[in-house]
């Protein structure tokens, strides 16, 4: 009986791992890199386009396989994420960069909460949409859907809220800044787009169509961005216990915080990558590991979510994604330009 479990297990695994493999190989073409369009999102599209026409003929069997993908991979695939990252970034740009960051995060993540409060919304999507546009987009939901659990589909309406927003960010901000709407310096616009813009991959496209004087200064403000998300996460987990142990009856008073001990772990792969003790080559490959991880579990997530879930969470996620878009652009822009000024 636990050969077949394993069996069925496997079955939908690799179901994941073949349409994984189709994300990277259309990642790799020229119109996805044009968009920058990573694996992930590409993941995340085709499992939802299986969801919404294949997916009734899967055997149910092979469901624990694909959650498999959607929460232990996804875990693993957080962990490894920290060899994209150094804490040498952190000195490179200086006291700045992360205050701004640390501002954008905050009042992102606690503003958009407050606002989906008001907006009566799901307190789960509410929060992995705030998390999304506060932090690093898609890596960051995945990370807290882990934290507070929540349903697959709810995780998928906030991805593609980050997506879609970080997508017009990557155009947006180059057409802006070539037109003079934007008037700062390199270095500001470097803070502004990487603290700013939702997606790893859409602040590396925005930041190198502004040139390399803006795009360096994107890219390691957006890692020490991505940094954050382990006090966030910690925060997160914190307000879960709590609210659970406020339940009364049903849950025990005493319940203790569950620390996400896959956040720390990221934290401590930071360190260790700063080190710098890894030949070059083997860091990059396991990055492209990792995010092939990623993408097992974007995929996973996208074949959990059918239009009629979309449905479901109806159109307020959109709304408060476009609420806080609208913070990051001119509340990033005025702390851009008039807050690293007085700071440098």
């Amino acid at each position: 009986m636990l050969s077949e479990n394993r069996s069925s297990m496997l079955h939908g695994v690799l179901l994941i791992t073949l349409f994984s493999c189709a994300a990277f190989y259309l990642g790799d073409m020229p119109f996805a890199k044009s968009i920058s369009f990573s694996p992930m999102i590409i993941g995340i599209i085709l499992g939802m386009l299986y969801a919404n026409s294949l997916r009734n003929n899967l055997p149910d069997t092979w469901v624990p396989g694909i959650q498999f993908c959607a929460k232990r991979i996804l875990r693993i695939g957080v962990i490894l994420y920290g060899f994209k990252l150094t804490f040498q970034d952190v000195t490179t740009v200086g006291l700045p960069a992360i205050i701004i960051d640390a501002i954008i995060v905050t009042v992102t993540i606690s503003g958009g909460v407050m606002i989906g409060r008001m907006l009566k919304m799901d307190r789960g999507v509410a929060l992995l949409t705030s998390v999304g546009s506060g932090i690093c987009g898609a890596a960051a939901i995945l990370g807290a859907e882990s934290a507070i659990k929540i349903k697959p589909y709810k995780t998928a309406v906030a991805v593609s809220t980050v997506v879609i927003f970080g997508t017009i960010s990557m155009f947006l901000y180059p057409i802006l800044y070539r037109n003079g709407v934007f008037a700062i310096s390199p270095e500001q616009m470097g803070i502004f787009t990487g603290s700013t813009i939702h997606e790893v991959a859409h602040v590396v496209g925005a930041g190198n169509a502004m040139g390399k004087a803006v795009s360096d200064y994107a890219i390691i403000v957006k890692m020490i961005r991505v940094m954050m998300l382990v006090p966030v996460l910690l925060v997160i987990s914190w307000d879960v216990a709590r609210a659970a142990a406020q339940k009364g009856v049903e849950q025990e008073s005493g319940r203790k915080i569950s620390i996400p001990w896959f956040a720390v772990l990221f934290l401590v792969v930071i360190g260790f990558n700063s080190l710098n003790l890894l030949p070059a080559a083997l860091v990059s490959f396991i990055n492209t590991f990792d995010v092939f991880l990623l993408t097992m579990a974007m995929t996973a997530l996208g074949a959990e979510t059918s239009i009629d879930k979309f449905r479901k969470a109806g159109m307020k996620p959109f709304l408060l994604a476009s609420i806080l878009y609208m913070w990051l652009i001119f509340g990033g822009y005025a702390l851009a330009k008039y807050l690293v000024p007085i700071l440098v």
